[in-house]
């Protein structure tokens, strides 16, 4: 329980080193270079790798750029309509948003923020009025505003679609799929007026019995007392949310870095190489890509214990067991909207079948209203992020949300 405590101590104490390094680097770059120019940039390329030595625990903006509406271009600025101390409904709000078709994006909580989904809302901003759920870093949240489990990811959802009102959209990626259906159900068998018009499902875990991936493995070849017993932790006395139980995101990192640790370390050296050569346009990709990547979020210690044994070990919604408060989640109950299902050919996070075991779960959606996509080599970020989602996946979406309206 001590080592969150330790890793920020560690980080408090090594901040005047990195501090330093920034301000020398800053200084440098006034300087001119001369005929020593590569000896100064060798320098820089030492001072930045050192400067950047950290990862940081705060939300990195979304930057989100002016969409093109017929020959107009169009600012995009950002709008809380709503929040709670664990998440804002975050609008995207453009001059043309009344009359296009209201969505809501449900981002993963993760390691990461949801601006990991920045190129997704870019996107999908060309044709529809875009909302996001903006998960709050629980590391922030004072340990008198309760817990947070999977069911209160499910209620925010319901409540955001409230707040959206009737006829609004609801897409899910990846981890939130499962409360997105779980909400769905709830409010079609309530007769909720604020119901999805149509849900869409992207490489969900729905039935992760269905060929398991190393991910889905990992989480059911270990007991649950394992990962509470090694992957939670209170929250360090420095921060707002001090002795709060969580999954520390900078935990979750180690274990993505160690996956591809050679191809990181690797990066960081063309890193200082670019650098050294002057060539800032490959050194500010890579840059961009890292200042997203070690900018980590903590998961409540609820939700992320309570996923685990639900979506991963006990497998409750395909088999009829998962509640919601109380209730029995019945995917038969979902009715009266439409239905589609994504999944990438070369996910080795969320497999093929496992998110398409919606549609035979949805039993009273008309077949008419079920569409299913299975995308051809895209691994689990393609299916909503790069050149085929643009080009391929997004079109399908567009046109089925439009029907659906």
């Amino acid at each position: 329980m001590m080592m969150y405590q330790a890793f920020q101590n560690y980080t408090d104490l090594t901040t005047p080193w990195r501090s330093s390094a920034a301000v020398t680097l800053s200084l440098l770059n006034q300087l001119p270079l001369g005929v020593s120019a590569k000896l100064w940039r060798r320098l820089g390329a030492a001072l930045e790798l050192m400067s950047r030595s950290s990862l940081t625990f705060k939300r990195p903006a979304y930057g989100i750029r002016p969409i093109l509406v017929g020959n107009r271009e169009l600012e995009v600025t950002e709008e809380v309509v709503y929040a709670t101390p664990f998440g804002s409904l975050l609008r995207f709000k453009t001059e043309v948003a009344d009359g296009r078709p209201k969505l809501l994006l449900a981002a993963p909580m993760s390691g990461h923020f949801a601006t990991l989904l920045r190129g997704t809302v870019q996107t999908l901003l060309a044709d529809h009025d875009v909302y996001i759920t903006d998960w709050h870093n629980a590391r922030d949240i004072p340990l008198n505003e309760g817990r947070f489990g999977l069911d209160d990811f499910t209620e925010h959802l319901i409540d955001f679609l409230d707040v959206l009102g009737p006829k609004s959209h609801l897409v899910a990626i990846c981890q939130p799929s499962v409360s997105a259906l779980a909400a769905a159900a709830i409010m079609s068998e309530d007769d909720h007026p604020a119901r999805p018009a149509s849900l869409t499902l992207m490489a969900g875990p729905i039935d992760t019995r269905i060929q398991p991936t190393k991910v889905n493995e990992f989480a059911t070849t270990r007991p649950l007392k394992w990962f509470e017993d090694n992957l939670i932790q209170r929250v360090p006395l420095q921060c707002a949310g001090a002795l709060r139980l969580v999954y520390p995101g900078f935990m979750q990192l180690l274990g993505f870095v160690s996956m591809n640790l050679e191809r990181h370390v690797k990066s960081h050296v063309e890193l200082a190489d670019h650098i050294a050569k002057g060539d800032e346009e490959k050194a500010a990709v890579i840059r961009t890509f890292y200042d997203e990547y070690f900018a980590v979020m903590d998961l409540p210690a609820d939700f992320f214990i309570e996923t685990v044994r639900d979506v991963f070990q006990e497998h409750r919604l395909p088999q009829g067991k998962l509640t919601y408060k109380g209730r029995m989640v019945d995917p038969a109950k979902v009715g009266r909207m439409g239905l589609m299902t994504v999944e990438g050919e070369r996910d080795d996070i969320c497999s093929i079948g496992q998110t398409v075991a919606a549609q035979e779960l949805c039993t009273s959606v008309r077949a008419y209203r079920k569409v299913h996509h299975l995308q051809g080599g895209v691994g689990h970020y393609g299916v909503f992020s790069g050149r085929r989602w643009n080009n391929e996946i997004y079109p399908l979406l567009r046109d089925f949300i439009h029907v659906n309206s």
